[in-house]
């Protein structure tokens, strides 16, 4: 099983759509908090909508399931609380709401889509572990950068 992820900071549109089309990816799964924020630029939802579909073919959903609160969310990015805090937090919140509820449809071949630009202080990162534990599968894991 394969699944993909993506940050669209540090990178041109054109950058991204062609990381995107490089990959035998479906669908584009985001997980940001906040998907239409104007410093979200060609990523907000409805233009990364059109994008993918017009150039890519690739399919967009957003589950905010996946996503950190705000509660989680702004102590990190304040500095207010640690890396290692904030996994906590999230992990306990994915537990919590249970995603391993999620059709494995939905990631295969897939690409959690979030801002951050690398995957290693990235909650989509996260994601994909909790998943694959849960799921008791082995994804081939790609993070396009």
């Amino acid at each position: 099983m394969n699944i993909y992820s993506i940050g669209f900071t540090e990178k041109s549109a054109e950058k991204f759509f062609t990381l995107i089309k490089s990959q035998p990816i479906k669908l584009l799964v985001d997980v940001r908090l906040n998907n239409v924020s104007q410093l979200a630029g060609f990523a907000k939802k409805k233009d990364l909508q059109y994008f993918l579909r017009e150039l890519c073919n690739v399919d967009y959903v957003h589950i905010l399931d996946l996503a950190p609160t705000k509660e989680i969310l702004d102590p990190y990015k304040k500095g207010n609380i640690t890396w290692e805090a904030y996994e906590d937090k999230f992990m306990s919140l994915m537990a919590k709401r249970n995603i391993e509820r999620i059709d494995k449809k939905l990631i295969t071949d897939g690409c959690l889509l979030c801002s951050e630009h690398k995957p290693h202080h990235c909650h989509r990162r996260l994601v994909i572990e909790y998943l694959n534990h849960h799921w008791n599968t082995d994804f081939e894991v790609k993070h396009l950068i």
